[in-house]
């Protein structure tokens, strides 16, 4: 192995109280909404890319409805998430330095366009990463984007480590190992190995 590709949202960080303190704050002025989201609808999304996301949140919007709703909803989660960041899982910068001395390391997340850079410039992580990709800036998939960094960067034997079937999905596509992140928001079917929290990747690696 020459290097770790990571998911972002129950991977390396929890950012659900912040996005859902944005996301109310704009379906409190939206007269077609009738109550607040929780923090389970949002576990119920991690690893969708936004027009799943907003198809699972929102129902009973049309398309066009939904996607305006949206776009205002990532535009202010944005700004919170600048302030005020997310929880960043223990011990996760003092492994991530362990780890970039040895290995490669990168992110690849379904998330919008900036939401990565957010992530690094509020919890100042960006040094130990060396590429990142998302579906936000490619429309790609998940799998299509880690075989997008796998290419670019010239990896040779690549792990992607994620908590959903989806990131199960998108490794066996790029055709790498999968290492499940048990402590995040997904179940999975099959992993090649797992984790109870982030530091026993020292332990593996």
């Amino acid at each position: 192995m020459d290097s770790i590709i990571f998911d972002l949202d129950g991977t390396l960080w929890d950012p659900i109280d912040t996005v859902l303190s944005a996301w109310n704050s704009v379906i409190r002025n939206n007269d077609q909404i009738k109550s607040e989201l929780t923090r389970k609808d949002f576990e119920g999304t991690m690893g969708l890319q936004m027009n799943e996301i907003s198809r699972k949140l929102f129902p009973t919007l049309s398309y066009k409805e939904r996607q305006q709703l949206v776009k205002v909803c990532c535009e202010v989660e944005q700004s919170f998430l600048e302030k005020h960041g997310g929880y960043l899982y223990q011990n996760v910068e003092n492994v991530l330095k362990e780890l970039s001395q040895n290995y490669k390391l990168y992110i690849v997340s379904n998330c919008q366009e900036g939401y990565i850079e957010t992530f690094y410039k509020y919890h100042k992580l960006e040094k130990y990463f060396l590429d990142f990709e998302n579906h936000g800036r490619t429309a790609l998939s998940k799998g299509e984007n880690i075989k997008l960094v796998i290419d670019r960067n010239n990896l040779l034997n690549p792990v992607y480590i994620g908590d959903t079937e989806g990131d199960l999905n998108a490794a066996r596509f790029a055709k790498i190992p999968f290492i499940f992140a048990k402590y995040g928001f997904g179940q999975v079917s099959q992993f090649d190995n797992e984790i109870e929290s982030f530091d026993e990747l020292l332990n593996l690696f």
